[in-house]
């Protein structure tokens, strides 16, 4: 878990920065004011906005909140796979009604994770979370809003049902954590592939390669904060202020200039979830 080793210090400012897919409420927001110091310390770097995501029904409710409460903040809302199997006619009544909000700019996190079953109690089984992951994709395609995909350790299968429901018109893969192939796969349909903290990880090489072959219309940068801080700081609690560690080393990758590649996503990130031109 993030938070055995003391928080990084600020990395110099790179700008302009979104931080495409972060968890709020996990970083320790609880109000408007907590939303705003964490988002105050990420603007402070560059990172001038954020997109906070759902992987419950309190989250979701939250993270609708925290997007009212400070123009920097958008929303995600939807049940993490793991928890598909909360997916009642309740939740999935609320959810529709927390999406169609103006301030949510996509439906996820949704997808499959094939770690967890077997591991984690209460984790939804297989056929639960495939069950969730078409409702979330008809979802994305009523709201017209993009789908925030979580996948682990189930590329085939996410291709699969993406293929068989149709995939909405705009697909983005966060933390993206998969090999060339898989990446190539995604971006031959269109898909978006947002890369964390990961990617600056010395012993990631089939996620190096991955990283090298998107094309920069279709890259987003985000830190899945509080989790997967990017080097040398594995271990130490995330936030979006330590997004420009990650663009720097993405950058360094890809043989781009960090505010190239700064630039680029930023376009990417308010094209894909329709944000006002900064």
């Amino acid at each position: 878990m993030p938070g055995k080793r003391p928080a990084p210090e600020p990395p110099e400012p790179l700008s302009p920065l979104i931080d495409a897919h972060t968890h709020l409420d996990a970083c320790g927001a609880a109000d408007a004011a907590s939303v705003t110091a964490v988002v105050d310390r990420a603007a402070a770097v560059g990172v001038g906005r954020v997109v906070t995501i759902a992987d419950d029904l309190a989250a979701a409710r939250f993270a609708v909140e925290a997007a009212q409460s400070d123009s920097r903040v958008f929303a995600a809302v939807a049940l993490h796979p793991t928890r598909a199997n909360a997916l009642d006619d309740a939740a999935r009544t609320e959810l529709e009604k927390l999406a169609s909000q103006p301030r949510v700019v996509a439906v996820g996190e949704s997808g499959l994770d094939y770690f967890w079953p077997g591991k984690l109690d209460g984790c939804a089984e297989v056929e639960e979370q495939i069950e969730g992951f078409r409702w979330h994709i008809d979802l994305a395609k009523r709201t017209g809003k993009p789908l925030m995909i979580h996948n682990r350790e189930a590329d085939h299968d996410v291709l699969a049902v993406l293929l068989d429901e149709g995939a909405p018109e705009t697909v983005i893969f966060h933390c993206f954590s998969s090999d060339a192939n898989m990446a190539r796969a995604c971006v031959d349909e269109g898909y978006v592939l947002s890369f964390s903290g990961t990617v600056s990880f010395r012993n990631a090489r089939e996620l190096h390669e991955a990283a090298k072959l998107v094309p920069d219309e279709l890259i987003l940068v985000e830190t899945d904060a509080p989790y997967l801080t990017p080097h040398p700081f594995r271990g130490a609690p995330n936030e979006p202020y330590c997004l420009p560690y990650t663009v720097r080393a993405l950058a360094e990758l890809r043989g781009q200039e960090p505010a190239e590649l700064a630039a680029i996503t930023t376009a990417n990130a308010e094209r894909v979830y329709r944000l006002p031109i900064s």
